[in-house]
């Protein structure tokens, strides 16, 4: 863990343009996306049935879409497009070459 409480998750190049990686982190499972050269960190759990699979979902426009039952959440926000039973979002830096992630302790949002 870095000294601003950053946690290295891997290198920019190891994450796939347009596909979700899972990683654990503090014992909170974390949905990873690279979209546009961009990365988005939001909690892997899905709040309707608790699936872990957001990392596996599909992206539209801004959101990642739930591949078990379709909901859509924010890659920046991790809210749902009316703002209903979201996903944290963690703050992410890049730092040579390297991703690292924030992992707040919050409680989840539904």
């Amino acid at each position: 863990m870095t000294e601003e409480g950053y946690t290295k998750l891997c290198r920019f190049d190891e994450l796939k343009e347009g596909e979700g990686r899972r990683f654990m982190v503090d014992e909170t499972e974390v949905a990873v996306f690279k979209i546009n050269n961009v990365v988005y960190a939001l909690s892997n759990i899905c709040p309707h049935q608790h699936t872990a699979l957001i990392y596996d979902g599909f992206i539209e426009d801004e959101f990642v879409v739930c591949p078990a039952h379709g909901w859509k959440f924010n890659l920046k926000t991790g809210k749902q497009p009316k703002g209903e039973n979201g996903l944290n979002s963690f703050p992410v830096i890049i730092v040579n070459d390297e991703v690292y992630i924030k992992v707040l302790k919050k409680e989840l949002k539904w």
